[in-house]
């Protein structure tokens, strides 16, 4: 099988459909459908389902998919090796990243790169933190943001801590004095409540200070959980870089006992890396050195 094979396997099983893949590639959809037939026939098995409907892979393209990223991705790093021995920095970066991160640092750190490598390609890929882990273990991306509790395996770097602060409706009356909110006064309020995948170090936190909250409301999106207690629904607890720039009218506490996340860059292999994703990473670190440099001296 050639690279273009596995170009057209990946883009097909990305698409859902062999004309949108087509249209990717710059091929006719029945060259599509050759190649994918050619590497069934090869492989002695299927690796998609067609329908009515579209394609999607079978338990065998699922397993193999992983595989084909790799080969994929060290051919990337292939082509960026040869053109750092030419004098130059050209490449593709796949990042992976959470809401917060997102929306807060991204277009800052794309800016900023560009504008020292604008050879340099930068794909940003947003989820929660499941699909982050999932999207560098499968090689989707070539690292990504995590909180240290939510990389499992994989090598982090951490570099920023990010408080944990709780979220009350503007019109929250407060019963015990001075400027944080205990977790017994916590424990009297209805919660709206995000899933552990979306931000595991809320989970942790509650589960470590028995907080065992009563909720009606199982939200993903960081806006979502924030608009839905400056209605009055309940309250909620939010890393500090989510408060940012929030447009609706809550009000925000420290905790006690207080907590924070560690956020930091995920990876495989950080000693193995096509240059342009070394020098991505690299300014990423370089960019929050001053904040890295805080956290050491706390």
């Amino acid at each position: 099988m050639t690279l273009l094979t596995y170009q057209v396997f990946k883009m097909v099983a990305e698409m859902g459909s062999f004309h949108k893949a087509a249209d990717v590639l710059g091929l006719t959809p029945s060259a599509i459908s050759h190649t994918i037939t050619s590497m069934e026939k090869e492989l002695g098995f299927a690796v998609l389902t067609r329908n009515k409907s579209g394609v999607a892979l079978t338990n065998y393209g699922e397993h193999i998919l992983p595989y084909v990223n790799q080969v994929l991705n060290s051919d990337e790093s292939l082509q960026q090796v040869v053109a750092e021995f030419k004098g130059l920095k050209t490449g593709t970066v796949k990042v992976g990243c959470f809401s917060s991160t997102c929306t807060n640092w991204m277009p800052g750190i794309i800016k900023s790169f560009e504008e020292k490598y604008p050879a340099i390609r930068i794909e940003v890929f947003e989820g929660t933190y499941d699909d982050v882990r999932y999207w560098i273990k499968n090689g989707i991306v070539d690292f990504g943001f995590l909180s240290t509790s939510s990389a499992g395996d994989l090598k982090i770097e951490p570099f920023y801590k990010d408080p944990l602060m709780c979220v009350v409706p503007r019109d929250f009356q407060k019963t015990e004095p001075g400027d944080t909110i205990s977790i017994e006064e916590m424990s009297r309020h209805h919660f709206v409540a995000q899933r552990e995948s979306v931000d595991a170090d809320i989970a942790n936190y509650l589960k470590e200070n028995n907080l065992y909250i009563r909720t009606r409301y199982h939200v993903v999106d960081d806006l979502a959980t924030i608009q839905m207690v400056a209605h009055g629904f309940g309250i909620c607890i939010m890393p500090a870089l989510v408060m940012n720039d929030i447009p609706y009218d809550v009000r925000v506490y420290k905790m006690d006992p207080e907590a924070s996340r560690m956020i930091g860059l995920a990876c495989l292999n950080p000693n193995f890396m096509a240059p342009a994703v070394r020098t991505l990473y690299k300014h990423i670190l370089d960019e929050y050195s001053n904040i890295t440099e805080d956290d050491k001296k706390e």
